[in-house]
């Protein structure tokens, strides 16, 4: 073989090699690609959830033991349904008819409260309570040191006790060879904790054709600085930032408490201020607050620290949020009578906000306030649900005893004591 010819072999293989190599890269790069692509995806889909279509119970009928049942709550998925019935908290399957959770109060004093305050996660079938107990060890002691009065001769640092103040150590003498060593003093303090242990539990619910599963009651942690007899007056979810915010009244005073997802605890209100509505953000975090302090009343927004001033007409009230969008209303004589939104957006810190209703509902009998899955507002009492969208409002008269409508606005929960019993009954809202 020539030196020519044997170049030339060497050149194709190089090149076939080259080739190959690229091949083998671009591939690579491409699987690479996907892979981060999908990753991507997943972790945008865990940050910031996509809400599903709603899941509608078109009809379902059932009845529960007892008639004192208070405070029904509807889960995410309508199959489980949370109510307290005599301070005893209850899951009901509504697809297995019976009661598969319950949580009592573990004692009688009036710290052994029991299931203070429950509510469902607004995108699982997931129920965060707080339980109230007393606590065994209201009081601990510690031992704390006792300074010493100094000597006369202290700042000197001389320990001299020699009748003759002018007297001269002998230097060739000795150090004592076991010195006296001082124990220093000490003395025992008492300390009061809080009389009463206020615990946080979430407990996981299986799918509810699951028999042989269990709910999973999971302990979080134990809050310190919750008020011994405290009522949460309200409780929302910011599932953005994994945040809860309780406004917690204890005895005419009020607190703003932030727990987030590594149950961290902290007080957010300003000494003296009322919080008496709220609103979280799904989209970005930020708490929305009606504070009053004083004279003064304010719609504020809240994100760590940081305050802002959204709205200062004292007659202006929180309706809710969903979608990155903060529903604001305008009470006058005990009459909703329009209503303003405003989008939140990332660059401007300030929400601009237009009118999208005016009218007049009743307000000041209000069971409660609803913003829809699909945009609309919905004020309802026991008897009547006023649905306002796209600028008009129409009425519904609801049936049975009580009332409620699911957080997504597509479910009334119908309530009617019978004899011994509860019937409930699932419909569709419109």
């Amino acid at each position: 073989m020539g030196k020519n010819e044997g170049g030339g072999f060497v050149k194709r293989k190089t090149r076939a090699l080259l080739r190959t190599i690229t091949s083998w890269i671009m591939v690579s790069l491409m699987l690479q690609f996907a892979f981060y692509y999908f990753l991507n995806y997943k972790v945008e889909g865990i940050m910031a959830p996509v809400n599903a279509q709603p899941i509608v119970v078109k009809s379902l009928e059932t009845e529960i033991p007892g008639t004192n049942l208070e405070n029904l709550q509807i889960s995410y998925g309508k199959d489980y349904l949370a109510y307290q019935e005599n301070g005893v908290l209850k899951v009901y399957n509504l697809q297995q008819e019976k009661v598969i959770f319950e949580k009592s109060p573990q004692g009688e004093s009036e710290y052994d409260m029991g299931p203070i305050y429950y509510q469902w996660l607004p995108d699982r079938d997931t129920l965060v309570y707080f339980y109230a107990r007393r606590n065994p060890n209201p009081t601990t002691t510690v031992v704390v040191p006792v300074e010493e009065e100094p000597t006369e001769q202290g700042s000197s640092g001389s320990n001299n006790t020699s009748a003759e103040p002018d007297a001269v150590e002998d230097p060739n003498q000795a150090p004592p060879q076991n010195p006296v060593k001082k124990t220093p003093k000490t003395r025992t303090e008492v300390r009061y904790n809080n009389p009463q242990i206020t615990e946080v539990y979430t407990l996981e619910l299986p799918p509810s054709d699951e028999e042989e599963t269990a709910p999973d009651d999971r302990y979080n942690r134990s809050i310190d600085s919750f008020p011994a007899v405290g009522q949460i007056k309200q409780m929302v979810v910011s599932t953005f930032t994994n945040l809860l915010y309780l406004a917690i009244e204890d005895n005419g005073k009020f607190q703003l408490m932030e727990i987030d997802i590594m149950k961290n605890v902290r007080t957010l209100n300003q000494a003296g201020e009322v919080i008496t509505q709220m609103a979280a953000s799904d989209k970005f975090g930020t708490l929305y607050a009606k504070s009053t302090s004083g004279k003064s009343e304010r719609i504020i927004a809240l994100q760590g620290w940081n305050r802002e001033v959204v709205s200062d007409d004292a007659a202006d009230v929180i309706l809710g949020n969903r979608g990155g969008m903060l529903y604001l209303g305008n009470i006058k004589d005990d009459k909703l009578v329009s209503i303003r939104s405003g989008e939140e957006n990332s660059e401007e810190k300030s929400l601009k906000f237009k009118t999208i209703w005016e009218g007049s509902i009743p307000y000041d009998d209000a069971k409660d306030v609803i913003i829809g899955a699909n945009g609309e507002i919905i004020v309802y009492n026991d008897l009547t649900a006023y649905i306002i969208k796209e600028g008009r409002d129409k009425e519904i008269k609801l049936d049975g005893e009580e009332n409620y409508i699911s957080s997504d606005g597509v479910e009334v929960i119908q309530v009617t004591r019978v004899g011994m019993s509860t019937k409930v009954k699932l419909h569709p809202l419109q």
